[in-house]
């Protein structure tokens, strides 16, 4: 191709000159990383775009704000950057996220659509002059990372969870008379009620609302203002205050400047920690989704507890046969969530000096847990919980031909008599209250008593 084939046009940077497609709104810098990084398909996500381009519309209102560019150049990247925030632009991302590790080439691609989209207002506009001015990539990707962690978080996971904690606490408040077979080991154990059971699910899931939680006050501080490794070299001595004041304005959300952006610039260990939670909270719905699928297992040969919504038919060559898809496709997603967490984790360990190398990856990584977990979280909520329904039949049976029952009895006969009678109520495939008639010195209407499946529900 030439400067004259109509499919491209001719770019320039520091480096020289190269050809870019000519509808493209990117430049030379971000054609140099398409041509370089062909790594895998994965481009940088949604929220990720969404925060560049609302760090670079706050960037632009604070540095015309103290007179570093003129007005109408900040007014214009302001109004370019908020529509790339928007989603307006993002087939002009395309950068792969294998690409380098401070995430330069994202920030550029970002500089450079910017630049050109507020060019064409008639301002004359450069990618790095202005829409770059006092920041570094050093410390724009990091605060992207946080910010868009705390979006998403805010925005779609604490709200998923609070709806997944209410649908099993909603279930639960509606089974606390139904008395099931506990199980350790997967066998056979001391009953409890439905509601019990579900209320231990709700409380994990609370757990892991709080946990993340504690993690944002440390996600809202940003880098913004350390430009290159911390000491804030090209930006005004007012630019990260105004800046992080700037972004809570127009998100709703407090963020405040790095308490030490030395640290900020240089580690991801809060990105880590989000990461952690994240992992912990994919261990608790893979518990919660495996207790669904055993639950609802059968329906003739397994346990056949609950009943879970018939989404689909789950079989092509069988019949009739509905599968537990819904935990299944959860279980999946929380094994995702631990396999980020462990990129992210070698990513964060992965700084050298002043700058973590393994942004991009971290970002990725971060921002597909919290998407997963409040999609995942949601369907849980929405397709499973909500309106399985209990076999309170099957229930009844198993806890009146539960041997275990005899523990009941541990204070009046002992352990050894207790094993004796279990053991022999198991093997005649008799309730253990007549097998305790028999074998002990207690009257009936206080075996019926003490063997009640009900006042065995506490202390």
């Amino acid at each position: 191709m030439s400067d004259k084939d109509p499919e491209v046009r001719l770019e320039h940077d520091t480096m020289g000159t190269l050809e870019v497609p000519a509808d493209a709104l990117w430049g030379a810098q971000t054609q140099r990383a398409i041509n370089n990084f062909s790594i895998s398909p994965l481009t940088m996500p949604r929220a990720f775009i969404r925060a560049l381009g609302l760090i670079k519309a706050s960037a632009a209102r604070v540095n015309g704000e103290l007179g570093l560019i003129p007005a109408v150049v900040a007014q214009a990247i302001s109004a370019a950057a908020t529509a790339v925030a928007a989603g307006d632009h993002d087939d002009q991302f395309p950068v792969d996220v294998f690409q380098t590790g401070s995430g330069t080439s994202s920030n550029m691609n970002a500089n450079e659509v910017i630049a050109r989209l507020a060019s064409s207002k008639g301002a004359d506009i450069h990618p790095n002059d202005h829409v770059n001015h006092g920041q570094s990539s050093n410390d724009v990707i990091p605060t992207a990372i946080h910010l868009s962690a705390t979006l998403q978080t805010t925005e779609q996971l604490l709200p998923a969870l609070a709806q997944l904690h209410d649908e099993i606490a909603n279930k639960a408040a509606q089974h606390t008379a139904t008395i099931k077979t506990g199980r350790t080991h997967l066998m056979d154990a001391m009953p409890l009620s439905l509601a019990q059971e579900m209320t231990a699910w709700a409380e994990q899931i609370s757990q892991g609302r709080e946990r993340i939680t504690a993690t944002l006050p440390r996600l809202r501080q940003l880098a913004q203002g350390g430009t290159a490794v911390g000491t804030g070299v090209n930006a005004h001595p007012e630019f990260a205050p105004r800046f992080a004041q700037d972004l809570s304005e127009h998100t709703g959300i407090s963020f405040v400047p790095s308490v030490n952006l030395f640290v900020a610039v240089a580690t991801q260990d809060t990105a880590v920690e989000l990461s952690s939670q994240l992992k912990t909270l994919a261990v608790s719905l893979t518990k919660i989704a495996n207790d669904m699928r055993w639950m609802n297992s059968g329906p003739i040969a397994g346990l056949a507890e609950i009943q879970l919504p018939a989404l689909q038919p789950g079989s092509s060559i069988m019949p009739g046969k509905i599968n537990p898809v819904i935990p299944e496709s959860v279980a999946m997603v929380c094994a995702q969530v631990m396999g980020n967490d462990l990129t992210v984790t070698v990513a964060g360990a992965s700084g050298n000096f002043q700058l973590n190398v393994m942004l991009p990856v971290i970002a990725y990584n971060l921002l597909q847990s919290i998407e997963l977990l409040s999609n995942a979280s949601r369907a849980l909520a929405d397709n499973a919980i909500r309106d399985l329904v209990v076999n309170t039949a099957n229930l009844q049976a198993s806890v009146s031909r539960n041997p275990i029952l005899v523990t009941a009895l541990n204070a009046l006969i002992g352990y050894e008599k207790g094993a004796q009678i279990a053991k022999a109520a198991y093997l005649q495939g008799r309730p253990v209250i007549d097998v305790a008639a028999e074998l002990t010195d207690i009257p009936r209407t206080e075996l019926e008593k003490l063997l009640d499946p009900a006042r065995l529900l506490g202390p």
